[in-house]
């Protein structure tokens, strides 16, 4: 959806795109030793390239069950407008704390997708020469039982991991989605854990485990 005309809105959309940036990861995840792009840093990354050109936004709630969904519409000063659609996001519990956590994750692509912020590594060149990393070895057994063991805070964590799974998973990214589980370096009851909030999905394990099969093979052969 959008208003009658873009051309003014195209024009200075196009002139800041030239000016975005990638959203720096800069905050850290005590629990999985990893760094990672929040909200705050992608509004960082359009803010003086949007007002510099006459551009803004708005982010919509939509009513979805058991989701989060958001809207991200472009404006322009002349008044012209375009949508660019709705995330959606599931929430893995429904409780504040879940839909909170959905509802931060489905703002965060929403709005990276419409103007196309991508994150980046505060040292890419250290991430580029990195050893290969061992891939993730799922739990035999996936229970509850993980679950109830951790501690407020690492439910949280692993909740944000499950959504970011989910969401990587709906778009057909089963490597991003081992990428990002991968990243977490995650202990037992942790694994375990993460692995009984994705059991509603079991096509999508069995997919990643493919890949962390394929990974392995590929760094014993190396």
């Amino acid at each position: 959806m959008q208003s009658e005309s873009i051309k003014e809105l195209a024009t200075a959309m196009a002139k800041a795109q030239g000016q975005i940036k990638g959203a720096l990861k800069d905050q850290n995840n005590p629990f999985f030793k990893s760094k990672y792009a929040d909200l705050s840093s992608v509004v960082e990354a359009i803010r003086v390239p949007l007002s510099s050109n006459g551009l803004s936004y708005v982010q919509i709630a939509h009513e979805k069950e058991n989701a989060a969904a958001f809207e991200t519409k472009i404006l322009h000063s002349s008044g012209e407008w375009l949508s660019c659609g709705i995330v959606s996001v599931p929430v893995s519990k429904a409780d504040a704390q879940g839909f909170g956590s959905a509802s931060t994750y489905a703002r965060r692509y929403s709005l990276s997708a419409a103007f196309g912020v991508a994150p980046e590594d505060d040292d890419g060149n250290a991430a580029a020469k990195a050893a290969p990393k061992k891939a993730f070895e799922t739990p035999h057994t996936a229970t509850d039982g993980a679950w109830e063991a951790l501690t407020a805070d690492e439910r949280i964590w692993i909740l944000d991991i499950s959504n970011e799974v989910r969401v990587l998973a709906g778009r057909g990214d089963i490597k991003g989605a081992c990428d990002h589980v991968d990243e977490a370096n995650l202990n037992g009851d942790q694994k375990t854990a993460l692995w009984s909030r994705l059991k509603d999905i079991s096509t999508v394990r069995t997919a990643m485990k493919k890949e962390w099969e394929a990974r392995r093979e590929a760094v014993g052969a190396i």
